[in-house]
């Protein structure tokens, strides 16, 4: 079979390369001329200096979730290290685009230079569906020839399923239009499109916003101190140790006391989960939710855009002591064994879609050897681990040498 040519998707590719060139919102920059850099760098000094992007998001107890709505701050906190998502689209925020070029396309007629996710998935979807409808033609005009032979010549002819006549997976080619994608930006695809028409933006509002998970909003705001988040009632800054309080508090049931001291657990969601976050988004990886297939997170080599995840998470809490989760009200999800009919049914879903398995169990500390001050601060992290085990099935068909 013959591969794929060195220019195959080139375009697109060497431009995400330069829109998702930082792997992290803080980027660095180097001052020193070329003469004095490699003095200072012989003397084990640098002139680089950090530059933090300082974002603003809003912290919403109701979804468990802080949202960027400003423009800037959600496009530089997807294009460097794709966190987030879109409220109104698949990943990247991409409504807005969307929008303007619907309005473009029914005001001009014309259609964009470039496709947003969902537009990609959808026109993939007509050709898979194009190509199911072609290849059942085909098969039937081989079938009606086989038909007027044996009627006409009264030879017998088996319809043939594959070949030149046949199209298939591998030849089979959708209708091309000028107006393909050539790359994945939407920025500047959309102000090429205001541009060209002044009115949309005027006439359009975005009502888009990046929203990041917990987890996400607290990775960014205590290890790289890139964003802050606001309290919505008063758009006052929350500090650390209120951030710290408050996501955690969100996972607790009601109660009926009136003491305004939230009682913190070492088993609480967001610790378990964070611990777990944090770990893989520290060895490099990028880590997005799983809920789609089921897991509660997806790893990504470079990013969404790039590749498709290679692994599925699936956080397994494990207590040290037993006694813990016995006296525990917290109830949280995968401590209990899980039966073997779920495992297998969430390992196929993954495996069809190539996608390798991974339990990750996270180790919660004993209250019996620590004290509950510890959670005061994000320093009890330090008493967390995670172990994996791989989960892959045995398919003989596939795994004979």
């Amino acid at each position: 079979m013959k591969g794929r040519g060195p220019n195959k998707g080139g375009a697109r590719h060497h431009e995400n390369n330069r829109i998702y060139a930082h792997p992290l919102p803080l980027t660095f920059s180097d001052p020193s001329s070329n003469r004095t850099r490699p003095i200072l760098g012989l003397l084990g000094l640098s002139r680089s200096q950090v530059i933090n992007p300082h974002c603003e998001g809003y912290y919403d107890a109701s979804t468990r979730s802080v949202w960027v709505v400003n423009q800037r701050d959600s496009e530089i906190l997807w294009r460097r290290g794709f966190f987030g998502k879109g409220n109104l689209s698949r990943s990247e925020p991409s409504w807005f685009v969307r929008q303007v070029k619907d309005r473009q396309i029914r005001r001009v007629g014309s259609n964009a230079s470039k496709m947003t996710s969902e537009e990609l998935r959808e026109k993939r979807r007509a050709d898979r569906k194009q190509f199911k409808l072609d290849r059942a033609a085909a098969i039937a005009k081989v079938a009606a020839e086989a038909e007027t032979i044996f009627e006409t010549e009264g030879r017998v002819v088996v319809p043939a399923l594959f070949g030149p006549q046949i199209p298939s997976g591998a030849t089979w080619k959708p209708k091309t239009d000028e107006s393909e994608p050539a790359t994945d930006g939407n920025s500047d695809e959309t102000e090429a499109i205001v541009k060209n028409t002044p009115d949309i933006e005027e006439a359009l509002e975005d009502m888009e916003h990046l929203q990041l998970t917990l987890q996400e909003a607290f990775f960014l705001t205590w290890n790289f101190d890139c964003i802050t988040i606001l309290n919505p009632d008063t758009d006052e800054p929350l500090s650390l140790k209120d951030i710290w309080t408050s996501f955690q508090q969100v996972f607790l049931a009601p109660s009926t006391s009136i003491s305004l001291t939230p009682v913190l657990e070492f088993d609480n969601p967001f610790l378990v989960h964070y611990a777990a976050y944090h770990h893989y988004r520290s060895l490099g990886w990028v880590v997005k939710t799983g809920l789609k297939f089921c897991v509660d997170y997806l790893l990504y080599k470079r990013g969404p855009v790039f590749t498709h995840a290679e692994f599925a998470i699936v956080v397994c809490p494990v207590y040290e002591d037993p006694q813990d989760q016995e006296s525990s009200a917290t109830n949280i999800q995968n401590a209990s064994p899980f039966t073997w009919s779920w495992l297998s049914t969430i390992n196929r879903a993954n495996s069809q879609v190539m996608k390798t398995l991974v339990l990750a169990y996270v180790t919660i500390p004993a209250q019996c050897r620590l004290s509950k001050e510890i959670l005061n601060s994000p320093a009890c992290f330090a008493h967390y681990s995670v172990r994996e085990v791989i989960v892959r099935r045995f398919i003989p068909a596939r795994m004979r040498d």
